[in-house]
């Protein structure tokens, strides 16, 4: 009884060791098993550092974009300044025997308030006519503290208005609504207004006609270099 016993745990120690040969060690199942081992002792790569966020940025708000001009609609005020300036052939000067030295270009002088002249004077004795410069109509005659008597005249086209100041007085007959050809007089020298008593002369300005023909509105160009070629050659 004793030695079977012995042989049963000899046999199954036999078997054991066998079944360890055939199986683990070098057995069927041993790629399984050396993959199994591989995969537990493999190091795993340290994972890749992401990359830092961008840094953020102040807030300003984004600049204002304007928007493009408008095109000026036809008639506006682009288009009458694309007109000529009146011609000086079509132009009767306003004093008879005009000189250049009587003549002052103070188109842009400064005056009180931060204006400019936007006119030119045209120095002359009291009492001196004043003549029409264009054929076309007195559409107004206004006493103004400035100005003193003044003239405002279209001419024929309604481009421009002509504007004559610190008149001594109106020539006898004029009156508004009145169509007056070049060179009819139509006032006097003088300092009404606010003009130096002491140095009258004629405060000539010329206006481009805005689309409402308003008397009073208008763009102001400077009549200098109008006038001087209005002068006559043989005139000293």
């Amino acid at each position: 009884m004793r030695n079977r016993f012995a042989w049963f745990i000899a046999g199954v120690v036999i078997g054991a060791i066998a079944l360890y040969l055939g199986l683990w060690k070098g057995g069927v199942f041993e790629p399984y098993f050396e993959r199994a081992r591989a995969t537990a002792t493999r190091t795993e790569p340290a994972p890749a550092p992401r990359p830092a966020p961008p840094p953020v940025a102040e807030s300003h708000p984004a600049p204002q974009t304007l928007p493009a001009p408008t095109p000026a609609a036809p008639g506006g005020e682009a288009d009458r300044m694309k007109q000529p300036w009146p011609s000086a052939k079509a132009i009767f000067p306003p004093i008879e025997n005009l000189k250049a030295a009587d003549i002052l270009d103070t188109f842009s002088q400064g005056r009180s308030g931060g204006r400019t002249h936007q006119a030119t004077d045209i120095m002359e004795p009291r009492g001196t006519p004043v003549r029409a410069m264009v054929d076309g109509t007195i559409m107004k005659l206004f006493l103004s503290k400035p100005g003193g008597n003044t003239v405002y005249q279209f001419d024929d086209a309604q481009q421009y208005c002509y504007y004559y100041a610190h008149l001594d007085k109106y020539a006898d007959g004029i009156q508004e609504g009145q169509h007056v050809s070049r060179g009819t007089v139509i006032g006097y020298v003088g300092s009404t207004g606010d003009a130096d008593p002491s140095a009258p002369h004629l405060h000539l300005a010329i206006n481009v006609l805005a689309p409402d023909k308003h008397w009073w509105q208008g763009t102001p160009i400077n009549p200098h270099p109008i006038l001087m070629q209005t002068l006559d050659p043989a005139v000293p």
